[in-house]
């Protein structure tokens, strides 16, 4: 008998939106699972969403920015697909009854809806990580009180997912990083790299603002709070490792000395339809993985001199919420100038250590978090701030 589930997807037309929607397509045209689409929600793109949606005969189409309805409109004319615009269309929609909604909204920009969608008692598959690193405590918070699933889809928490079990005598926990495309790099050459050197990540296919994450490392530091936050575990017992070629995923270490590991070619498809399966598993075309092929595993420590990410991470993560929330929205604001430019890449991770620097020294040190308005405030705080320093800093030097 084939299991129908119904789901929506939040942030469809980027690299975990069409990945999932990928896997979708396999699993109703194979699988004992069938998918039902409720929602698609994207920023800007209206023409691959509009033929997602007429693709996957989706309920309803929402675009964020409100000056592309009229296009969103226009391409689902002669269909039953309804269409909106506006962030408050996609918390409407978030809070659609579904059995599973995927929040894939890259930033902080993804927290209102998927607090929209535990409120309303979906279950989440969480692929937005910095809603975690942002709203962590106020999303588990209303997920418990709700008795709503929040299932991991970044590859690392999913492999810790597969891995834990009960939690009973667990010790430490070990998530893996590729190295990005400047592992092997000198200071100097990571000072003058471009925004096209960042994105080319080695083995990942993503977004730029992730990708660029991968090459600071700042998107592991992002994923060592989500693994805190998720699996309510001490910044003490939470490892990085370097992992080049990207196979092992994530590790629980038990207090017998066991280590139990999850191994998978590099590919998101792979946590997304464990996500949106479990209990069960979907069948994927994910290459297989040939360990005989690949030969060799290696692991290496992060070097905190050139990738000091992980390092801001722990020290925000053991200030809490308020911090972790800092941490994020620097790093998107600096991200977003290096992007268009405005900075170098080192001064990414310069420009949020300074922010959270200030923000240590100062009278909001140790906000809670508890409530979107107090996330909101550091959210507006944090970019403004950093972007403040970047500008300066380009003053100083003509640039």
């Amino acid at each position: 008998m084939t299991d129908t589930r119904r789901i929506s997807i939040m942030g469809s037309t980027g690299s975990i939106g069409t990945s999932a929607l990928e896997v979708v397509q396999y699993a109703n045209a194979t699988g004992d699972i069938r998918f039902e689409v409720c929602a698609l929600a994207a920023g800007s793109d209206a023409e691959l969403l509009a033929r997602q949606a007429v693709a996957c005969c989706a309920e309803i189409a929402i675009i964020s920015d409100e000056s592309k309805l009229p296009e969103l409109r226009e391409r689902l004319a002669g269909t039953s697909i309804e269409a909106a615009a506006g962030d408050r269309a996609i918390e409407e929609a978030a809070s659609r009854p579904v059995d599973r909604v995927l929040a894939a909204i890259v930033g902080a920009a993804g927290l209102n809806s998927t607090l929209a969608a535990v409120r309303a008692g979906n279950d989440i598959a969480i692929a937005n990580k910095e809603s975690i690193v942002c709203g962590g405590r106020l999303i588990l918070q209303e997920a418990r009180k709700a008795g709503v699933k929040v299932l991991p889809v970044d590859s690392e928490h999913s492999a810790i997912f597969q891995c834990i079990g009960d939690g009973r005598q667990l010790e430490q926990l070990t998530i893996t990083a590729s190295g990005g495309p400047f592992r092997t790099s000198s200071l100097a050459d990571m000072r003058i790299a471009s925004p096209q050197q960042a994105a080319a990540h080695p083995n990942w296919s993503m977004g730029i603002k992730n990708s660029i994450d991968s090459a600071t490392l700042m998107n592991k530091a992002l994923e060592f709070i989500e693994a805190g936050f998720l699996f309510g575990t001490e910044g003490e017992r939470i490892e990085v490792l370097v992992h080049p070629q990207s196979i092992i995923h994530g590790m629980a270490h038990f207090t017998d000395g066991s280590v139990l590991a999850q191994l998978g070619a590099p590919d998101m498809r792979t946590p997304i339809s464990y996500a949106l399966g479990w209990p069960e598993r979907i069948a994927t075309t994910v290459d297989r993985l040939d360990l005989g092929m690949i030969g060799r595993l290696d692991f290496e420590p992060v070097d905190a001199e050139r990738f000091p990410a992980i390092r801001l991470a722990r020290e925000a993560y053991s200030h809490g919420a308020g911090a972790t929330t800092v941490l994020n929205c620097a790093n998107e604001s600096a991200v977003s100038a290096f992007i268009a430019g405005q900075c170098g890449f080192l001064d990414i991770s310069w420009a949020v250590e300074e922010t959270l620097n200030g923000y240590f020294a100062g009278n909001m040190c140790g906000m809670a978090c508890d409530t979107l308005e107090e996330i909101s405030f550091l959210d507006d705080y944090s970019r403004k701030v950093a972007a403040d320093l970047l500008e300066k800093a380009r003053s100083r030097v003509g640039g």
